[in-house]
């Protein structure tokens, strides 16, 4: 834990968490990151966009955390896309740092790998940068665009090798991110700090499961989280057509819960199916109504294909399944089988008619789905409990004030 959490002049030490992917606290991984630097004594500020329905107050302080936001627009059309949202983003965040002033700690979340930028300025001033990982920019690309080894992919990879060097001390959501950091980006093994996300537990808790949502069907499948490129909603959907037609099962309603860029197009792979009588697209749902979802659901689906980025990125939706006692059929990925472990059956990679079987298999056996949800649950409670995430978090920011002159200096690691 951190021994002093005094700054310049004697007052509280201040962190500055950058976010640019999504609004806080709308993202729960930040917002644990900072009740955690709170609850240690921590001034802490953060800088995000606002949410289109939700956190879209521009100025707002919630549990004694200070949030500042700023309009933007997704981006649209390609890269000159892309330029306009980043180009906006980093103008505001500078703004908003400014007028919030000096802070000993400046925590940049990705992507996109370019809050280097606005953190190093602030380390010119004093502050100490911490970067958080959240996602392989690389391996996002590769594996959202389908483009390969282009001009764009080279320039990601500057882009996420100059943050590596810009940063004191990275954060890792997982051990194979950390391995790219020591082994791709140069860092120190001592540098780098597994803080893995974990589901809120005062936000996901079962309720009493409700008959109704499963549309007069005997079983629920439920889907719940983003739908990009990426993540496999298609798997899914093709995966329940066979699970109709091939296996012959017709004793099921299916949820899918979230949005995305390809929802629309996911609505309607889903027509086009046939499955429009037995798939239901919710969008994205208060959490009463997520959690009253996943109550019900009998089989949680993990359908993200295995690609560059997924095989090695911990998906949060399959925590909140374990958190809910919920067993799980996924695609057999290295970081999935390390967070889910005997509460999932793994279908091999983008194999949809074998993940359509293991549906079926949990379907009829009841016993099983049991002893996996428990499973999910220990896990959750034990090895994956954010209690050690937050160690490994305060750590990280412990080594960052207290750490060396390599970082202030700006030399950047050695590799």
């Amino acid at each position: 834990m951190l021994g002093d959490e005094t700054g310049r002049g004697g007052h509280r030490r201040r962190a500055l968490i950058l976010v640019e992917n999504l609004s806080v606290p709308f993202d729960r991984r930040v917002w644990q990151e900072c009740l955690t630097l709170r609850d240690a004594g921590w001034e802490v500020h953060v800088v995000c966009p606002a949410g289109g329905t939700r956190d879209t107050e521009r100025e707002a302080e919630i549990d004694g955390v200070r949030i500042h936001r700023y309009p933007l627009r997704a981006a649209t059309g390609g890269p000159a896309g892309y330029l306009r949202e980043y180009g906006s983003a980093l103008w505001h965040t500078v703004r908003l740092a400014r007028k919030i002033g000096p802070v000993d700690v400046v925590h940049a979340c990705n992507p996109p790998d370019l809050l280097f930028l606005p953190a190093r300025w602030l380390k010119r001033r004093g502050a100490r940068f911490v970067f958080d990982q959240h996602d392989l920019v690389p391996e996002l690309y590769l594996s959202r665009f389908d483009r390969g080894e282009d001009l764009l992919y080279r320039a990601v990879c500057a882009l996420e090798r100059m943050t590596y060097r810009a940063a004191d001390v990275v954060l890792a959501t997982n051990e194979s991110y950390r391995d790219v950091a020591v082994r791709r980006g140069g860092r120190r093994a001592e540098d780098v700090f597994v803080v893995r996300s974990a589901p809120d537990t005062e936000r996901f808790r079962p309720v009493p499961p409700e008959p109704e949502l499963k549309r007069g069907k005997p079983h629920l499948l439920c889907y719940l989280g983003v739908m990009g490129p990426q993540d496999g909603v298609d798997y899914a959907l093709r995966a329940l057509a066979k699970l109709r037609d091939e296996l012959g099962r017709t004793d099921w309603h299916a949820v899918f819960v979230g949005g995305g860029d390809t929802f629309d197009a996911m609505v309607e792979l889903s027509r086009r199916l046939g499955l429009a009588d037995r798939v239901e697209f919710t969008g994205r749902v208060p959490d009463a109504d997520l959690v009253r979802y996943l109550s019900t659901a009998d089989v949680c689906l993990s359908p993200d294909p295995r690609n560059p980025l997924n095989d090695v990125s911990t998906m949060n939706k399959v925590l909140e399944y374990m958190v809910m006692g919920r067993p799980i059929v996924s695609f057999d990925l290295r970081e999935a089988r390390v967070s889910a472990g005997d509460a999932a059956l793994y279908a091999p990679a983008n194999d949809e008619t074998e993940f359509a079987r293991l549906v079926a298999l949990l379907l009829d056996d009841p016993e099983k789905r049991a002893l996996m949800g428990k499973a999910g649950q220990e896990r959750i409670g034990g090895p994956l409990a954010w209690r050690n995430s937050q160690r490994a978090l305060l750590a990280a920011y412990d080594a960052a004030v207290s750490g060396g002159a390599r970082g202030r200096a700006g030399t950047g690691p050695r590799r």
